[in-house]
């Protein structure tokens, strides 16, 4: 029981959302992107800190509460079943902002009509370089920036 319960803890975190460049969401897909041309000014590495959307803390209180009852007698169950439940929610919070942390990296761009701009993206595939060229592609709100495909590259 234990196992299963675990199982569904671990499930459920790595299915969280990510931001790295190289994941598109479904929701996305068959969507018209705008698309920007830029030039890259820095890149830094930043981390995005972990999510806490209650549902690590609520896995783990179920968890530590389920673990907790089948000890001892009804009434020391029911202690240690609340004892757990409390434990487990704060493990299972801890364990979902640790799973959903991710590595980035914010990257300084120079737009075509001179301002600047930020934005931080989970590190993809792709190493960017300052002076290198680069697109900006637009979603529903989502941004990402990639390597300039050759054929859009200014000289």
């Amino acid at each position: 029981m234990k196992k299963l319960l675990i199982a569904s803890l671990v499930a459920t975190l790595a299915a969280c959302s990510t931001s790295n460049p190289d994941v598109i969401q479904r929701g996305d897909a068959q969507r018209l992107s705008t698309v920007q041309d830029a030039t890259v000014l820095s890149v830094r590495n930043v981390t995005v800190d972990g999510s806490q959307s209650g549902a690590g803390a609520l896995t783990g209180a179920v968890v530590g509460g389920v673990a907790g009852s089948t000890v001892g007698g009804s009434r020391e169950g029911l202690i240690v079943g609340v004892l757990g439940a409390v434990a487990g929610a704060a493990i299972g919070n801890a364990t979902e902002r640790g799973v959903t942390r991710e590595d980035a990296v914010e990257i300084l761009l120079q737009m075509r009509n001179g301002e600047r701009r930020a934005i931080v993206q989970a590190k993809g595939n792709e190493t960017l370089q300052p002076g290198e060229p680069v697109i900006i592609v637009n979603t529903g709100g989502k941004t990402r920036v990639m390597r300039a495909p050759a054929a859009t590259r200014t000289q």
